[in-house]
């Protein structure tokens, strides 16, 4: 019993997203301490930890050949950066020209893709990692090549280990990936099912926020996910990840079932209040909830899914209150009951999609399995990525050229204040300074905080343990700490971090010397990076509201288009098809980030936010009513009304590239449209159709059409006061 618990916790363990990336950091520190006390050469100990560090923030998920790639190009980028740096550095004017220019260049990377970005920030900030380790060694002689060395072989040492890792568990990062996918499918079905409570003054517009603010976890679990499988097939299936390439599908059905929404819910509310079928929709959402939260528990611990019983029943008892009340003969029911009967199977294929997960195996891919690649292929369009950019209105532009800036402001106090230990300010400015407001103002005061507790930390042990060779032991678990907390916990790593510097710096004797240097520079440089990025050309999103909100009109409409020619065609799933969907979540998570980036801004820059979230509940409700059309493809062309539905289709998605375009160019937004208003008169007046897939056609497309009349109202007040 015992072995059999010991294993399960071994399980667990390695389930863990952190554990397998701690591990490699964790042999890669203690090997180069034991390296350093072994040889008594304690002085080599800082430049190593530091290239461990840059190592560890160059790396990125990839295949074992890419990762191996990626490391060759990284350590080749640090040490020419570092021997850079170092001949440079005597200049002053020189050396932050350089400085200045290189940082302009490196974020510029990133519009190449998070990769190039990841490896460039890396490199940004070994530079100020060299110029510690010339602080630290500027009363030892030592050779040009050191410190460069030093850095490399640290910074080899942990990706070694990455790229035997990534050789050995491949798959692994894949695992927690859809792990997470599904996580968030379970929140979202949970947040969802809060819709069908029959309440009277139920808060509908609270329940559509937390949904919408859930559907961009949604959204970004999903893009992960997606760029993991194309680091690992290269764009197309291969037999390895076939499995996990069919359950990434699986859970874009899901996703797409689950946003979409079948009629208003206040109004089936008020119709069924006395009737339990809500009590049965909601309990039905819930189960299929926590069979995602289960299907993620099994891809982690590398164990069958069981879906488990009791979901037949619950389908069987929704139909038999959608038949009873069928019964009933109401005629203000009719409309209402069709839409009942389609969220019924709507719930019931997404309880196939779940019974499915199980054996993915059985799963048949589409014809067109390959998965969007949005990288540059060749250096043309490398060039072509990075200098589509080069503009005022690109905020990778603007948050470069703040930076850079920023660095020159910091090198110059650096220079004022203490030159022999200011690189703190220009670390704490690169680490604190985000591409946008809201971020930033987080990020510093998580940094000043966590620097307060590490030093606090630092001082206890250091009057605990005065021992080294217990210091050399801590330093090692805080940097280990720091490793696994600094994606999830930014306050928490910066003070483990904090701690790992303090001890190893005092290897040599300089740790308490560092306790106010470390304090003081970390004021400076985050007070700096607050001043750049609310005075140079600050990026208030307020004032680019305007183009979000016409990014998710423009995505809707290329959606609803891409899904009637489905219904023309036949359902087929093809690239241009799921691009199209993925486009318009995107677009419908960029606007809640864009809002609640907005709350974090000062007061006069987030006076349109309370209109950005009435258009925002507009947004996803209009984003469901056209995921609800997706859900239920098939193919209609033969139908006889069907060439005026699919006329009516266009004409809205054309009303939502009107509404785009009069966004994006500031022109005044007609409040009231006929043409519109006329389009909601023939829809609702069509002959009623006996079809239920025409019926549920002409019925969402009602609902979509009475969206509009709102979204001019919001686009115009938004237009009026910016």
């Amino acid at each position: 019993m015992g072995s059999i618990s010991l294993s399960h916790s071994l399980r667990r363990l390695w389930a863990l997203e952190r554990f397998g990336p701690s591990l490699r950091f964790f042999i890669a520190l203690a090997g180069s301490m034991t390296w350093c006390w072994y040889n008594a050469q304690m002085e080599l100990l800082t430049p190593l930890f530091l290239g461990v560090i840059a190592s560890a923030l160059a790396e990125s998920d990839d295949s074992w050949q890419g990762r191996l790639f990626s490391l060759c190009v990284t350590l080749v980028c640090f040490f020419f950066t570092s021997v850079a740096v170092e001949l440079l550095y005597p200049y002053k004017w020189l050396f932050i020209s350089a400085l200045c220019t290189a940082t302009f260049c490196l974020i510029m990377l990133g519009a190449l893709g998070e990769r190039y970005a990841t490896v460039a920030y890396a490199t940004l900030i070994l530079a100020i990692y060299t110029m510690i380790g010339l602080e630290q060694s500027r009363d030892v002689l030592v050779s040009l090549w050191q410190q460069p060395m030093l850095l490399v072989i640290g910074a080899a040492i942990y990706g070694v280990l990455s790229v035997i890792w990534y050789g050995v568990f491949s798959q692994q990062p894949l695992q927690h990936s859809l792990a997470r996918l599904f996580r968030e499918q379970c929140n979202y079905l949970k947040a969802k099912s809060a819709l069908f409570e029959p309440l009277r003054n139920m808060d509908i517009e609270g329940h559509r926020l937390a949904i919408a603010r859930q559907n961009s976890h949604v959204v970004a679990a999903l893009n992960d996910t997606k760029t993991i499988i194309l680091h690992r097939v290269d764009g197309r299936g291969s037999s390895k990840v076939n499995r996990y390439l069919k359950l990434y599908f699986l859970a874009q059905d899901i996703h797409e079932r689950a946003s979409s929404s079948h009629y208003p819910y206040q109004e089936l509310s008020q119709a069924f209040f006395h009737s339990d079928v809500l009590f049965r929709c909601l309990r039905l959402l819930r189960q299929q909830g926590d069979g995602c939260k289960a299907l993620a528990k099994a891809i982690e611990l590398r164990q069958p899914f069981d879906y488990g019983g009791g979901h037949s029943a619950a389908l069987e008892d929704l139909q038999g209150a959608i038949a009873y009340l069928k019964q009933q003969n109401n005629p203000e029911w009719r409309d209402l009951l069709r839409s009942l009967r389609a969220l019924a199977n709507n719930l019931s294929t997404l309880d196939h999609l779940l019974r499915d997960a199980a054996n993915p195996d059985v799963i048949a891919l589409t014809k067109n399995d390959t998965i969007f690649d949005r990288d540059p292929k060749t250096l043309k369009e490398a060039f072509e990525r990075i200098r589509q950019h080069f503009s005022i209105h690109s905020l990778l532009f603007r948050h470069a050229l703040r930076l850079s800036i920023a660095v020159a402001v910091c090198y110059g106090v650096m220079q004022i204040l203490h030159p022999d230990q200011g690189y703190w300010i220009l670390l704490t400015t690169l680490f604190v300074c985000r591409p946008n407001y809201g971020a930033t103002r987080i990020r510093l005061v998580e940094r000043i905080i966590g620097t307060i507790l590490g030093l606090g930390g630092s001082w206890v042990l250091f009057e605990l343990f005065p021992e080294l060779w217990v210091q050399a032991l801590i330093a090692v678990a805080a940097g280990v700490a720091y490793f696994a907390t600094r994606t999830t916990h930014y306050k928490l790593s910066t003070a483990f971090i904090t701690l790992m510097v303090l001890f190893c710096f005092n290897q040599i004797g300089d740790g308490y010397n560092l306790f106010l240097p470390r304090l003081t520079d970390t004021l400076i440089g985050s007070a700096i990076a607050g001043l750049a990025v609310f005075f140079i050309l600050p990026d208030w999103q307020g004032r680019r509201l305007n183009v979000v909100l016409a990014q998710t009109l423009r995505s809707n409409g290329r959606y609803l288009k891409q899904i009637m020619l489905e219904y023309t065609q036949g359902k087929t799933d093809d690239m241009a098809y799921r691009v199209a969907r993925r486009d318009a979540h995107n677009a419908d998570a960029a606007l809640s980030s864009t809002l609640t980036n907005m709350l974090k801004e000062p007061g006069y820059f987030r006076k349109q936010t309370d209109i950005g979230f009435r258009f925002l509940l507009l947004s996803h409700t209009l984003l469901s009513y056209i995921s609800a059309l997706g859900a239920h493809r098939e193919k209609l062309a033969d139908a006889p009304t069907y060439p005026l539905l699919n006329q009516e289709a266009q004409l809205l998605a054309d009303s939502f590239e009107q509404i785009a375009e009069k966004l994006i160019k500031r022109q005044p937004v007609e409040v009231h449209s006929d043409i519109e208003q006329q389009q909601s008169y023939r829809l609702r007046d069509l002959p009623e159709e006996e079809d239920d897939t025409l019926r549920l056609l002409q019925t969402q497309l009602l609902l979509i059409s009475q969206q509009l009349g709102s979204i001019r109202t919001l686009a115009a007040h938004i237009l009026n006061k910016s």
